[in-house]
């Protein structure tokens, strides 16, 4: 079992202070789901954690291999954007080739939802179809933890469940940190919730202590 320990994060954008001293662990077979209003810093944190975001301070490492940068991630950390990724001028059976191990690749062609655009670009894909396209691309990708930032923005809800399936039969090897703006989609999979509340991180029991403090109606 491996597990991803994120420490004393501190990040300020000028004079506000987004982040104060967050700590958030994940272990491989775990799915954490990581909650907080808009503006609380969900993203700021996966950013931070995957290394493409500096911060005033940070301790994040997977075991004992130190990540400071995205290239430290490589193989230990990837990390599902909510904005697009794809190279707009390659076929998607070239992106998934690249992206994939050999293995993984494979899993990834031959999956019904993907086999009809394995000759298109991604330019020609519509937004959903990029978006389910992406996260199989993360989700099967070589790497010991992923971390998806609003995986489910844009996806059909017929498809929702699928995604869900899938994230929760590859957390037998791998962990996931997921946050997403419909919070249930969060929730129906998560193994452990972590709430951002005024720049710190607190680990919720249920439903009722998201309620006590405030992310949901009483």
């Amino acid at each position: 079992m491996s597990e991803l320990r994120a420490d004393s994060i501190i990040k300020s954008f000028g004079i506000k202070q987004v982040l104060t001293d967050v700590f958030v662990s994940c272990k491989t077979g775990e799915i954490v789901g990581l909650l907080g209003r808009n503006g609380s810093g969900k993203s700021t944190l996966l950013k931070i954690i995957f290394g493409s975001l500096s911060a005033d301070s940070k301790m994040v490492k997977v075991d004992h291999k130190i990540i400071r940068k995205v290239s430290d991630s490589h193989r230990y950390i990837n990390y599902l954007p909510q904005d697009g990724y794809l190279p707009s001028h390659l076929k998607i059976a070239n992106i998934i080739n690249i992206v994939c191990e050999p293995t993984q690749a494979e899993i990834v062609k031959s999956h019904r939802l993907v086999v009809p655009l394995l000759n298109k670009t991604s330019k020609q894909l519509s937004g959903g179809e990029r978006r389910v396209l992406e996260i199989l691309l993360i989700v099967y990708s070589y790497s010991k933890f992923s971390l998806l930032d609003e995986p489910f923005n844009g996806i059909a809800p017929i498809y929702k469940d699928e995604i869900k399936d899938i994230i929760q039969e590859q957390s037998k090897e791998k962990g996931f940190i997921i946050t997403d703006h419909d919070y249930r989609n969060v929730l129906d999979i998560a193994t452990k919730v972590i709430l951002i509340h005024d720049g710190g991180t607190r680990v919720m029991k249920d439903t009722n202590e998201l309620a006590e403090w405030g992310y949901l109606p009483k």
